[in-house]
Order: C-alpha cells, then structure tokens, then sequence
C-alpha cells in the first residue's frame, strides 16, 4: 500500500514524479522482431493467465493513490493495449480522477478503428502514440512478423486524426540494417501534417 500521507514522488535526484505508465496487458498481436519476436513469443509462449493481469477496479485503486501523489499524466500501454477488451471503459475510470491532468495510449493501430478512436475520445483520453516503423509494405510486414499491411495503420492514423485527437505522435523504432532507409520518407510523410 502507498503511503498517501507522502507530499510527492519523487526521483533519485529529487524531481517530482508526474508520469505513470501502466501496462493494461502483456499480450500483442504483432511480433515484432525488436520487441516481441517469434522466437521468444512463438505459439508455446505462455503469457499471463487473466487472473494475473490487474482488473480495471485494481488499475484504478492504484492510479488513484499514484494522483494522490502528485502524478499528473497517465500512459496506457501494453502489449497491445486494445487487445484489452472495453478499454473505453478504464480510460473513463482514470478521467474521473481528482487532480489527473492527461491520459494518453500508445498502440500499434492496428484495432484503432474510427469507432474505436471515438470511444477513447469520448471516454477521456487525450493523446495517442501510434507506433510506425515503415511505410513500405514490405519494410513494415518483415518488422511486424504477423504480415500486417502499413495501410491499416495509416488508416488508424487517419481515423484518430476524423474523431479530433489534436495530438496524435507517430513512434518509429529505427533498427540498422532493417528500416533506416524509411527515416527520410517517414519525415516527409507527417510534414506540415502536425503529427
């Protein structure tokens, strides 16, 4: 249990903590060859079974006492947190919370579908990270190991972009040798586009 009685969080160096991230879940539907590659996360993998994983009441309970000392902005992250069901339903839980400035989610887009988009919107969250590594088809697929189209992921972007996310940032893991080519043309891509 955390002491709520505690002025603040603080680092090593005495700086006020003010981010948390929580993973909502370990699971992925990609595998990524730098994150959760097929060779450790193959078929047998075993991940943790549901009663292991936080309920949304015990994500909340500890949200709640992390605000109460001082953190002000929240991450949702995974695995892939939209593999997560009735996310929507967390993020408004974690929006009602006195004294929580910002809560955002980083996904992969591939499930950030306009409905989906609209009902984290409309539930409280605020920004969103979508990780993209590529904008080539081949590039992006040989990244995500699942054969994954980046089509789907520019549409998730698109979608995020219609329902009024203001803040929108793209994530791209640049492995030598694998996708340094796509820095250039992912640059060019998002200019003048505010994402």
């Amino acid at each position: 249990m955390i002491n709520t009685e505690t002025t603040a969080l603080t680092d090593s160096l005495g700086r006020p903590i003010r981010d948390l991230r929580i993973s909502v879940i370990d699971r992925c539907n990609f595998r990524c060859v730098y994150c959760m590659p097929k060779e450790k996360f193959g078929s047998n993998h075993r991940f943790l079974p549901n009663e292991k994983i936080l309920s949304y009441d015990e994500i909340e309970k500890i949200a709640r006492q992390f605000v109460a000392l001082g953190v002000k902005k929240i991450r949702l992250t995974g695995g892939e947190p939209l593999v997560r069901p009735k996310l929507p339903e967390l993020v408004n839980r974690l929006a009602k919370l006195p004294g929580l400035e910002d809560i955002s989610l980083t996904t992969n887009g591939s499930l950030l579908t306009r409905e989906n988009a609209q009902q984290l919107k409309d539930a409280g969250l605020n920004r969103i990270t979508i990780s993209l590594d590529a904008l080539d088809d081949a590039t992006f697929m040989a990244i995500n190991d699942v054969k994954f189209p980046v089509q789907q992921v520019l549409d998730a972007i698109e979608n995020t972009n219609t329902v009024g996310f203001d803040s929108i940032k793209i994530n791209m893991v640049v492995k030598k040798g694998i996708n340094e080519h796509s820095v250039l043309p992912m640059a060019e891509f998002f200019r003048g586009t505010g994402h």
